[in-house]
Order: structure tokens, then C-alpha cells, then sequence
């Protein structure tokens, strides 16, 4: 069968085309889960007793033979039956060839789909799902992506917000859909009756996992650990940060720290700093530690080298990774 796009799986289920394997992989679980449900909609489509044609088998803790012999019952009342597996990953030689055959020959009435967060194509197991299932590749989404979905769901919710607040919530957010969903539906919330969410709204409610890494990041640059500062980076990249907008978180950190380091010097208690430079609670001893340790001229410097990288990623040929790369080893140096 081969490896299809999303869009391709949804334009085959919305036309009537429903297959006997499904294989949903990769870390976006959010679309992921929602293609399965998907499919399980379509194949049982007018069934009277779904919930005895539909079953979930984790491979984790379920026999492999109860989820076969799921699959191989004839449904009741129905056209086809579903039944969902996953954590199939690490099965025993036994079991994953049964599981083997029962794929290469697979019950007309059913329709199994196989899910996984990610997938080992060494084994023969997912090479043949590969080849026989309808696969879709669920991979993170990059930032200009999740940007662009973040605005048709406000309109779904019936609210707005201009484009420098959405990017915003999604260079916050990170990478995850299921996260950014839930952020999406609290502003939505809070920006009630209006409902046009501010720069404020988000500054206040969005939780910030992207910008926690980020700091991690800027705190590795401060103690000039190069091995880990470029490690940090290189798994902000790898899932779907942009350049330029983690160019901005950085310059972000720096600017609090900053901040932070400028009211210290004048003898601000800590309430004071965080009431100026909001912190998660969990981060606010890690963080002043950080800002004690930071010269202020070094801060200042830095946060023109950045401004400096900014431009030349906004304006250059150059490739932008590349030039995150080589201000990352500058700062650590």
C-alpha cells in the first residue's frame, strides 16, 4: 500500500474508500488520534452496535492473539469491525510473526489500525506494515504550520488574534498540537464576550514549554557550555522551532535576565523581580541563580550579537540553522 499524506487519508475516507490496515505513526498525536477516530467513523458508518464492533488492544499488556482474534471475528450487525493496536513496538520474535501473517492476510470485514509514536523500520514487523497499511506519517509540524492551523481553530472558536499574537502563542507553546489546542481554548475563554485575544492574554495564561527549553538553552550559553548549548538548540530545531522566532526567544531570555540582573543590582527583593519578570515557580531559584551568575556588560553585548543574528537570518542566503549554530558556539565561547 505506502506510505500517503494526511490529506490524502482524508480525502480517501471522505470519498467512501475505507482499507483493511491502517498504520498512524509519528509524534503528533493530537492529528494522529483524530485521523484514528477518523477512521474508525467511516468504517463503522451506519452501524447499529458499534460498541461491540470496535475494540483497542495495548500490545503492552494484551495478548497479540486476543487482538488477532478480534480482528477476525465477523462483526455483528455491521459491515466491518475496527480494532485499534498499539505499543506493538517491542513484541516478542513469536508474536510479532503472527502478527506478521494475520497483515499479510487480513480479514475482509475488519479494519485494523495499528498506531505507534514512533516507528523502528530496522524490524521486519514495521516494514511490513510499511508495505501492506495504509500509512501516514504523523511528524511534528513546523512552526508556520501550527500558525496556520492556530488560526482556522480560533475561528472555530470564535475568536481572533492579529498575527504577532498568534506567533506568539505558538513560539511559546512549542511544538506540540495537543498543547497548543488546549492554550487556544483557554485564551478563547478568557477573551470573552469579545473575543480578540491580546499580547497580554497570552503573556498571562500560555504555558511556556518552547521557552523553558529556550532558557535552558540561554542558561548553557551563560555558563559557556558549548556540547550542551548546541545540543538544546539542535532539539528546538529538530521539532519545528523556527529561526527566527527562537532567534526572538533567545533575545527574550537575555532581555529578562537583564531585567532581572539590573533590579537585583538595586537591591529589589525577589517578589519584585517576578512581578516584573514572570517566572513559573518551578523556574524562579534556577533563574535568579542564573541572573546572579551573568556579568551585565557580557548581557548587554550579547543581546546586540543576537540582534546582529536577527537581521542577517531575515536578510541572508545563508542557511538560518547554520547561523543559529555559529551564534550559539560565539556566545558559549
Amino acid at each position: 500500500m505506502g506510505t500517503i499524506t494526511r490529506e490524502e487519508l482524508w480525502r480517501r475516507l471522505k470519498g467512501g474508500r475505507i482499507e483493511p490496515l491502517y498504520l498512524l505513526f509519528g509524534p503528533e498525536g493530537y492529528l494522529r488520534d483524530a485521523a484514528a477516530r477518523a477512521v474508525a467513523e467511516a468504517a463503522l458508518k451506519g452501524a447499529a452496535l458499534r460498541e461491540f464492533n470496535e475494540s483497542a488492544f495495548s500490545l503492552a499488556s494484551a495478548d497479540v492473539q486476543q487482538a488477532i482474534a478480534a480482528a477476525e471475528q465477523l462483526p455483528m450487525m455491521a459491515a466491518r469491525r475496527v480494532v485499534r493496536v498499539s505499543d506493538f513496538a517491542r513484541l516478542r520474535e513469536a508474536d510479532e510473526e503472527a502478527l506478521v501473517r494475520y497483515v499479510m492476510r487480513p480479514a475482509e470485514t475488519s479494519v485494523v489500525i495499528f498506531v505507534a509514536d514512533e516507528l523502528d523500520k530496522r524490524r521486519r514487523l514495521s516494514k511490513t506494515l510499511l508495505e501492506v497499511c495504509a500509512a501516514v506519517d504523523f511528524a511534528a509540524l513546523p512552526d508556520a504550520e501550527l500558525a496556520g492551523w492556530a488560526r482556522e481553530r480560533l475561528k472555530h472558536l470564535g475568536a481572533s488574534a492579529d498575527e504577532r499574537t498568534l506567533r506568539q502563542i505558538v513560539a511559546l507553546t512549542g511544538a506540540s498540537l495537543r498543547q497548543l489546542a488546549t492554550e487556544l481554548e483557554k485564551l478563547a475563554t478568557s477573551a470573552l464576550p469579545g473575543g480578540h485575544i491580546s499580547m497580554e492574554m497570552v503573556d498571562a495564561l500560555v504555558g511556556r514549554s518552547r521557552e523553558l527549553s529556550n532558557f535552558e538553552l540561554t542558561d548553557h550559553l551563560i555558563a559557556r557550555d558549548r556540547r550542551r548549548a548546541l545540543a538544546t538548540l539542535a532539539k528546538l530545531l529538530d521539532d519545528g522551532a523556527e529561526p527566527v522566532m527562537l532567534i526572538g526567544l533567545l533575545a527574550s531570555s537575555y532581555h529578562r535576565l537583564a531585567l532581572a540582573k539590573d533590579l537585583m543590582s538595586r537591591g529589589a527583593p525577589n517578589e519584585e523581580v517576578f512581578r516584573i519578570v514572570p517566572m513559573p515557580l518551578g523556574k524562579r531559584k534556577e533563574f535568579l541563580a542564573t541572573a546572579r551568575r551573568a556579568d551585565a556588560r557580557e548581557l548587554e553585548r550579547r543581546i546586540r550579537r543576537i540582534a546582529d543574528a536577527d537581521l542577517a537570518i531575515k536578510t541572508s542566503q545563508a542557511t538560518p540553522r547554520i547561523q543559529l549554530e555559529m551564534l550559539v558556539c560565539e556566545l558559549s565561547g
